[in-house]
């Protein structure tokens, strides 16, 4: 009878190193999940950001008021709006990121026995700024969507709207301002993640409640410090829709902070705290848990193949 060779096991421990195509398309996967999957919430958070003409204070009282309010007003079918544009943007930014946070991550010796925080930090964010710079726009579409009244169809419809009122800098004005935002927020996330999941499994074997609670608890940690920035993010990115002359004619964060506070003093800094974290726990959790095993995935079919 004919032997048939049989693949070798693949060690969790090898797929560290593996090749940069492997963790772009791992993180591609991931970062859909993510965003998709928690969208609804991100909705939420947005329409709680939002500061309206008609009053300096915050439109819903709570999450469950805002939830209940939209969708026995609007519809459930609203939270969903403007999730296509997550979805196409999420894929390429998120393979962007992920395979160049492995990359800088393996340069800096993060991939070295012990803990480097320095080393992840930079990597996390040499990520977020590659991840940013692709993510942004979508993101300015996304935002528009949700908010209350949109009338925009598509994706395609709303970024022509934009790009024809506002011009291409209305798509990155906020880009410092999410930067000043997210490497921080990275290297808070990243740092942590890669502690607890050295803490929790110091075997560093496949582990995937080891990734999914070092990923909660690292996205909860970094959304919660970061919201003073997303609320200034997000009255830039959503300016062009306010009839608000001050807002609209804000030009960048330090704008954005001085009106902030002139409307809701050191309160407004935390608008939408409370689904901002409930969306990134979850979320990042996802994320993690999603690469982690499409990066086993993957490796071990390229074994397969390889063969």
């Amino acid at each position: 009878m004919e032997n048939h060779p049989q693949p070798e096991e693949v060690e969790y421990e090898g797929l560290e190193t593996q090749s940069i195509a492997v963790n772009m398309f791992a993180g591609a996967l991931a970062g859909i999940s993510e965003h998709a999957v928690m969208f609804p919430v991100d909705s939420i958070k947005t329409r709680m950001q939002v500061f309206t003409a008609a009053s300096s204070g915050s439109t819903y009282t709570g999450v469950v008021n805002a939830f209940s309010r939209i969708s026995s007003t609007e519809g459930l079918r609203t939270l969903w709006r403007g999730v296509a544009s997550v979805i196409m943007g999420a894929g390429p930014a998120h393979a962007v990121h992920f395979g160049m946070y492995e990359f800088v991550k393996d340069l800096a010796g993060g991939n070295q026995a012990g803990h480097h925080p320095f080393a992840t930090s930079i990597a996390g964010a040499a990520a977020t700024t590659a991840n940013d710079a692709l993510m942004n726009p979508f993101d300015v579409i996304k935002q528009r969507m949700q908010m209350r009244g949109s009338t925009h169809t598509s994706v395609f419809n709303c970024a022509r709207t934009v790009y024809r009122s506002e011009g291409l800098a209305a798509f990155y004005v906020s880009y410092p301002t999410t930067l000043l935002m997210t490497i921080p927020f990275t290297a808070v996330q990243f740092t942590t993640y890669e502690y607890f999941k050295k803490v929790l499994n110091p075997q560093n074997t496949y582990s995937p409640v080891t990734h999914a609670l070092a990923g909660g608890i690292a996205g909860g940690l970094a959304a919660a410090s970061t919201t003073p920035l997303d609320v200034a993010k997000t009255l830039l990115q959503t300016r062009g829709t306010s009839t608000d002359p001050q807002i609209r004619n804000a030009r960048g964060m330090l704008d954005a902070f001085k009106i902030i506070w002139a409307k809701d003093g050191i309160r407004g800094f935390s608008r939408g705290l409370t689904p901002r974290v409930l969306t990134h726990m979850p979320s990042n959790a996802l994320c993690w848990l999603s690469y982690e095993f499409f990066k086993v995935a993957i490796g071990e079919r390229s074994s397969w193949t390889a063969l």
